[in-house]
């Protein structure tokens, strides 16, 4: 790379947030000063890592580039999950479910909602294909029952869990039915994922070489580990803060996961200021998918190292919001279209969850 592309902010980032996360990581953040630094290079990591993935998708297009960062994110949620479960302390045996509710809930209502807003103010109605985005929903729906509201009505092990046996079924079928949506998306049905006309100029651009790509696909990566790691850095300052606000330990996972999700926001925020609102619930949708068809698993199998007792079940209130998100974007999608009126009901569904999540 020349002299010129190596000065470059984007380029300097990853490994500045790096060398923070390395010289934080293990101490408490007592001091504000230090709390600034962390919070910016996060902040900087996250605006990195957002260009660095869509250098990467006008590379390899859609809906590759989309997919590429969901299961990037994916992984290091799984990782961020992990270090805090083998932590121990209060509330770690719920801690996955808590994350990939959060999950599910900011992509599907937040992400979507702010998708939806951003693309129709500026373009009234937006337009996005039916075939795929339904797939994607109707998948997405049996993973998010199978882990998260089962649990909470079965009767071979007490209380919201497993047994052994139903935790590997669940993880296997969310593994089968996340592959055969992956194996559709971009190999049988491609097609069902690709924007819907034209998005912008950035559309004509000549795509990067496949040196640059590759560039940014390591950066991007390096981006993602100093995202989670800064994050997980700053976890004991957000425990903090939760505790002394009072709030519920759920709060926790719900910080994690907008920490961790900041990435594929504005990615998908940027797709729907451009008209590609398809590319929008790529992300959103995509996302949601892949954390928990591969979230569950993997905790399911980290489990048998880590012992204790594993929560998935949530509670009446949780599902009902559940329930009812999915219920909003079934019909928001199934005309194909959408107005200002429907990212108003998405971003009004993910306000009552963040204001139920501190005040249950």
């Amino acid at each position: 790379m020349s002299r010129h592309r190596l000065l470059r902010w984007t380029v300097l980032v990853p490994p500045v947030a790096i060398v923070v996360l390395a010289m934080t990581w293990g101490r408490p953040l007592h001091s504000g000063p230090l709390v600034v630094v962390v919070a910016a290079a996060l902040i900087a990591a996250v605006i990195a890592a957002v260009h660095h993935a869509e250098v990467v998708a006008h590379r390899v297009g859609e809906p590759y580039g989309t997919l590429i960062l969901a299961i990037a994110v994916t992984v290091i949620e799984v990782g961020l999950i992990l270090m805090l479960m083998a932590s121990g302390g209060a509330g770690s045996d719920s801690l996955a479910r808590d994350t990939v509710f959060a999950a599910f809930m900011i992509v599907c209502n937040g992400v979507i909602g702010l998708c939806l807003l951003v693309g129709a103010i500026k373009h009234r109605v937006v337009a996005f294909r039916v075939e795929g985005v339904s797939a994607a929903l109707a998948t997405l729906s049996a993973v998010a029952t199978l882990a998260l509201i089962v649990p909470s009505f079965t009767t071979t092990t007490s209380g919201p869990t497993f047994s052994a046996g139903q935790l590997a079924f669940a993880g296997v079928a969310s593994l089968i039915l996340y592959g055969v949506f992956v194996f559709m998306q971009t190999v049988r049905h491609r097609d069902y994922f690709l924007p819907v006309g034209t998005g912008g100029d950035d559309d004509h651009a000549v795509p990067p070489s496949a040196r640059t790509a590759l560039w940014s696909l390591g950066l991007l990566l390096v981006c993602l580990v100093g995202v989670v790691g800064l994050a997980k850095t700053a976890s004991p300052a957000i425990e903090q803060a939760v505790s002394a606000a009072g709030a519920p330990r759920a709060t926790v996972g719900v910080a994690i996961a907008l920490l961790v999700l900041l990435p594929e926001t504005v990615a998908a925020v940027r797709a729907a200021a451009r008209n590609r609102v398809q590319t929008s619930f790529n992300l959103a949708l995509g996302s949601a998918l892949a954390s928990i068809g591969l979230t569950i698993p993997s905790i399911a199998v980290a489990s048998i190292w880590l012992g204790g007792q594993l929560t998935l079940g949530l509670g009446p209130k949780e599902i009902v919001l559940l329930a009812l998100t999915v219920v909003v974007t079934t019909l928001t999608v199934a005309p194909g279209r959408a107005t200002l009126m429907q990212g108003t009901v998405h971003l009004v569904i993910f306000g009552a969850f963040l204001f139920l999540a501190v005040s249950p």
